[in-house]
């Protein structure tokens, strides 16, 4: 019985696995001027599910036990494959020259063509910025968990109440919303549009800053200003992880590649928890779990940091390169081309004037 348990929860996961990355990812595809408050506003809605979710299972196992409460979330998650049909596939220029280069190769050999359109699928993994991008996501998914998983037990260890750490973890999730669409429109601001590398690395910092102070917060009134930083700030980042990614690899690849990225999520997802809760149990407080969190969403942003540095460094020198090449004296201006032009083609008419 606890194998055909253990079997369909991993259907489960494979399931919601396979409808999060593409909704995700068509996103990107369709938004462009506003891709920042698209995925905020796409990405709240998981945070929103969960605020209401909570509740009206607990309703829906008082009045029909677990069984019938599993049906009825059954029934509403079969919606998703009207969601997904309504979801209109758009061809972008990028897919039509990829989709023309690859048929200029020799349509004869059928396995090396696949072989090219694979290499070229995940050429990304090549890149030195998504392999910089992807040691961050580690880091991140190794910090970000923590506080989810320990801030309750934390607070009731500091003498809060039960109801009181429930309420902590109620205007996290609540903030975590108000984060993905104030943040993702406040990004996609012309004045910080350019900039959404050096606003996803705010956040995330930001974050490490208050899992290191959260030690010091020992009362219910303290840990309140936590929840809503922390909360406003997870949810910032999480809005802009689609939107960095798509600014590395393109639009293209952004299927592929945060298929990777949220692939590296899992892993330290999987094993910080256990690492934070066999420091709690060694050390005997909860201070070496909030610094380890807090020192890998730091790391996590200086890693950022060094790739938006090597990309401004990058393109400086592109642009130096490019004007040292070009000498402005050897080059007519446009108007004089055009004046020197429109005389050479009428000299009938400059003779008449002279």
């Amino acid at each position: 019985k606890n194998n055909k348990n253990l079997i369909v929860f991993e259907f489960t996961g494979i399931g919601f696995a396979l409808c999060y990355t593409p909704a995700i990812a068509m996103v990107g595809s369709y938004f462009c001027e506003r891709k920042a408050l698209a995925y905020g506003i796409a990405m709240s809605g998981s945070g929103i599910g969960t605020f209401i979710l909570a509740p009206a299972v607990q309703i829906l196992i008082e009045h029909y036990s677990w069984r019938g409460a599993l049906l009825i979330l059954g029934g509403v998650v079969a919606n998703l494959c009207v969601c997904g049909a309504l979801l209109r596939p758009i061809t972008l220029k990028e897919e039509e020259e990829a989709h023309e280069e690859s048929l200029a190769i020799n349509n004869n050999n059928s396995h090396r063509c696949f072989c090219f359109q694979s290499m070229q699928e995940y050429c990304f993994l090549l890149m030195p910025d998504f392999l910089m991008l992807a040691v961050s996501f580690l880091f991140l998914a190794s910090g970000c968990s923590l506080p989810f998983v320990y801030l309750v037990p934390y607070a009731l260890d500091v003498g809060v109440t039960h109801h009181q750490a429930a309420f902590l973890m109620s205007i996290l999730g609540v903030i975590d919303i108000v984060g993905n669409i104030t943040f993702g429109w406040l990004v996609d601001r012309r004045c910080l549009k350019k900039y959404r590398n050096v606003c996803y690395m705010i956040a995330v910092g930001m974050e490490g800053v208050c899992c290191l102070f959260i030690p010091l917060l020992r009362t219910f009134a303290l840990l309140v200003p936590f929840s809503v930083f922390y909360g406003y700030f997870d949810g910032a980042y999480v809005a802009l992880i689609p939107v960095v990614t798509s600014d590395i690899v393109g639009t293209h690849n952004l299927s592929s590649a945060l298929g990777i990225v949220y692939f590296l999520h899992a892993i330290p997802y999987l094993l910080s928890p256990p690492i934070g809760g066999w420091l709690v149990d060694t050390t005997g407080t909860y201070t070496a779990t909030f610094f380890l969190s807090g020192f890998a969403l730091i790391s996590s942003s200086l890693v950022i940091s060094t790739v938006t540095g090597i990309r401004h460094c990058r393109r400086t020198q592109k642009h130096r390169t490019k004007n040292k090449n070009t000498d402005p004296k050897q080059e007519p201006c446009r108007s004089d081309f055009y004046t020197a032009s429109s005389k050479d083609v009428n000299p009938s008419v400059n003779t008449a004037n002279s």
